[in-house]
């Protein structure tokens, strides 16, 4: 199975997205004046949110999860599948790398203060991250089970991750029985965008695993969806990027016109999971794009994109916390190579490592067990039979006497 590397490249542009996301929260207090115009407005309220949207870019992901990991069950067949492999080594993919980040979060902490008086009050950087480490919180984050990870607030997502992963067999099951027919297809993304209408700050289960659904439809009819999309023209794959890049912040760009509360604001919510799927099949069917994505930069950061993820909040942060949040920028121009720094180190000695020892339990689950030989009674040697002198009778008949055996 041909790798599909150009969604290496798109998941190594979401990430570095969020990182960009998280980077505006800091520097939020003094861009935004809670007016029309002001550089905040421009940030957040305007096409130029697909560059620091970090919410959607994480939705990105859930879909990516969805077509990629639910790809080999899909090409082997559900019945010929090693589930057993498949949960042998899928948790330690996920958990070994957020313990690493856990553990560098926990150290940061713990070696360099976090005073509140340096940044500001009520804004992202004072409210959701830990100024104090203490063993039983990070336990709990530890589970990636918990709701709200202030030592690494990354880790949320990694819960419907986990979820997901125990639920593939599921979706692959429903994903065999839809891909029949491109009716049922259709039929079934619809309803995986209805499921995601809402309001996204109280967004659930009923949210997040219909955008992973959708990503497993798509694994379910790639070869037809590579065929079909070898006929489409270039014009075709401008407006249907175009479209897809607009869907991802409709709801923020008439969130003037349209609450997040409201009705219609939880409608052009639910199409950031199709602007998702649609960037998607552009990354597969746009050469163009395609190309972009396949670059050795883009390349580069979807190598080392899960584990910029993990551990750029600590780092920037940390950082944060050390100057001043009114030294964002300064923030931003050390932070962002300082993370990818890092997380190339941290690739290379903590992900890789783990994605090794992975494959390594998931083959040893995997093997059949050999039924131990049943051993082979002895029995004593069967001692020779006696031959007795022949007798001749009449007629010439010859008969053997023998005699008893012992």
């Amino acid at each position: 199975m041909k790798r599909l590397t150009q969604l290496d490249g798109l998941r190594g542009i979401a990430a570095l997205i969020v990182v960009i996301f998280h980077l505006s929260l800091i520097a939020q207090p003094f861009l935004d004046t809670n007016s029309t115009g002001d550089a905040w407005w421009w940030l957040s309220e305007t096409p130029l949110r697909l560059a620091t949207d970090g919410t959607q870019a994480v939705l990105l992901f859930f879909v990516l999860s969805g077509l990629v990991v639910a790809l080999p069950a899909l090409r082997a067949g559900f019945t010929n599948f090693s589930w057993k492999k498949y949960f042998g080594s899928r948790f330690l993919r996920l958990y070994i790398p957020a313990w690493g980040a856990l553990a560098l979060a926990g150290i940061l902490i713990f070696c360099i203060p976090r005073m509140s008086s340096n940044v500001t009050s009520n804004y992202w950087l004072d409210d959701t991250n830990a100024k104090h480490v203490q063993l039983l919180t990070l336990l709990q984050d530890a589970t990636l089970m918990k709701v709200g990870n202030a030592a690494d607030n990354v880790l949320w997502s990694l819960r419907w991750e986990i979820i997901f992963s125990l639920l593939l067999p599921l979706f692959v099951l429903a994903a065999v029985l839809i891909k029949r027919s491109w009716i049922a297809f259709a039929l079934a993304m619809a309803g995986c965008v209805a499921l995601t209408i809402g309001d996204p700050n109280h967004a659930n289960a009923a949210f997040y695993l219909p955008v992973f659904m959708m990503g497993t439809l798509m694994a379910a009819r790639l070869d037809t969806i590579q065929e079909w999309s070898a006929r489409r023209s270039k014009r075709f794959w401008i407006a249907a990027l175009a479209t897809s890049l607009f869907f991802m912040v409709a709801s923020r760009v008439f969130a003037f016109a349209a609450p997040a509360s409201s009705f219609a604001g939880g409608l052009l919510w639910s199409l950031v999971g199709l602007g998702a799927a649609g960037i998607i099949l552009c990354a597969i069917g746009f050469a163009s794009f395609s190309g972009f994505l396949n670059r050795r930069p883009t390349q580069f950061l979807g190598r080392i994109s899960f584990s910029l993820y993990l551990i750029h909040v600590p780092i920037i942060a940390t950082l944060a916390y050390m100057l001043g949040d009114a030294q964002w920028w300064l923030v931003g121009i050390i932070g962002v190579p300082l993370s990818l720094t890092a997380a190339t180190v941290f690739h290379r000695y903590v992900e890789v490592p783990s994605q090794r020892l992975a494959h390594r339990v998931g083959a040893r689950v995997a093997r059949p067990r050999v039924a131990p030989a049943t051993p082979v009674a002895a029995f004593p040697p069967i001692e020779p039979i006696e031959q007795a002198p022949q007798v001749e009778y009449p007629h010439g008949a010859v008969l053997l006497h023998y005699a008893a055996m012992r």
